[in-house]
């Protein structure tokens, strides 16, 4: 298996990208990289030549960039040469600490649809109190959905959660202002209806105070309203532990209680890490595409290169594929 990597991507390229590239190197067998961007800025940092391809490009898409733009006008960006690998057929999958926008429209126009899939879905995996985490899909991939866009959501993100996750007949709950059947707006009320249908375990609808709580094993929502809820469990996380910080600094009563239970609060951390969840993928496209977070660590890279490997490994892309076929064939048979 062969995974191609843009190592200048992210807030600490190429060192982070590179060593986890070598660390997954180290645990995977059979597995061999593509590292693209500056040989001399990566060179350093890699131990494993024999499995180890560069490809030399000094040209990188920034944060600053227009993602579509950039795209189409920085042909031999990191990114962009990283994307035209799987094109190509040279890798099985690609990752990226990058723009995430870029990311999207070098998935869109480089890599490729699903045939059958409207749109692509950006979906990460977030924590839950019992360990378990739950995916969530759209996180901004679209801005604006159709009832039929989140049903795809629900079957992409249902078939990822089974393979690469692991979790036997996942359910899948609709993101929405109310649990009870007849809440929401046109757009959940019709998706409400196309998900009692699916081919999924459809749990119903569910509140966005209750999905850290483990309700369902995959939430669905339009990319607007899901961006929104990622950005607000973030922050909330964020801001909750600079005031448990303040808090047990506050006086030497404190310290000393914050001693007893450091170790507590560091496993506490850890369980809300978004390094141990991998990246977010980017479900419907003709290759499994991860979009690792912004400022990943060694670590965050190389769940992220396990993650794709097992979205290779599982098939989930052909999986997608025959059942979004079967759907389909299925509506043009019943109208």
């Amino acid at each position: 298996m062969r995974l191609a990597i843009d190592a200048m991507g992210g807030d600490h390229a190429p060192k982070e990208i590179v060593s986890g590239a070598m660390d997954a190197l180290d645990q995977i067998k059979g597995l061999t990289v593509t590292l693209v961007g500056d040989e001399k800025q990566m060179k350093p940092y890699v131990s494993h030549s024999e499995r180890v391809e560069i490809i030399h490009t000094d040209e990188v898409i920034t944060s600053e960039d227009e993602p579509v733009r950039a795209v189409r006008r920085k042909k031999n960006a990191s990114l962009v040469l990283m994307a035209e690998e799987v094109k190509q057929g040279k890798a099985d999958a690609c990752i990226s600490a990058g723009n995430t926008g870029a990311l999207m429209s070098a998935g869109l126009f480089v890599v490729g649809r699903i045939p059958g899939i409207d749109r692509p879905a950006l979906s990460p995996t977030l924590p839950t109190i019992d360990g378990k985490g739950f995916l969530l899909l759209d996180v901004g991939a679209n801005v604006d959905a159709k009832p039929e866009h989140l049903l795809q959501y629900a079957v992409m993100g249902s078939i990822y959660t089974e393979k690469v996750r692991g979790i036997s007949n996942p359910t899948v709950g609709l993101l929405n202002i109310g649990t009870e059947d007849g809440k929401g707006n046109e757009l959940t009320k019709k998706t409400f209806a196309l998900l009692q249908q699916a081919p999924v375990n459809f749990a119903g609808n569910v509140e966005a105070r209750d999905i850290l709580s483990g309700t369902a094993d995959v939430v669905v929502t339009d990319g607007f309203s899901g961006n929104i809820a990622l950005k607000t469990i973030e922050g909330t996380a964020m801001t909750m532990f600079s005031m448990l910080k303040e808090t047990f600094m506050s006086s030497m009563k404190t310290k000393l209680a914050a001693g007893m239970v450091k170790s507590d609060l560091k496993n506490l951390k850890q369980k809300l890490d978004y390094s141990e969840y991998g990246g977010a993928g980017l479900f419907g496209l003709a290759a499994p595409v991860i979009k690792a977070h912004g400022s990943s660590n060694r670590r965050a890279v190389l769940n992220a290169i396990k993650q794709a490997k097992h979205m290779v490994d599982y098939r989930v892309t052909d999986t997608i594929r025959n059942t979004v076929e079967t759907m389909n064939r299925e509506k043009e048979e019943s109208e």
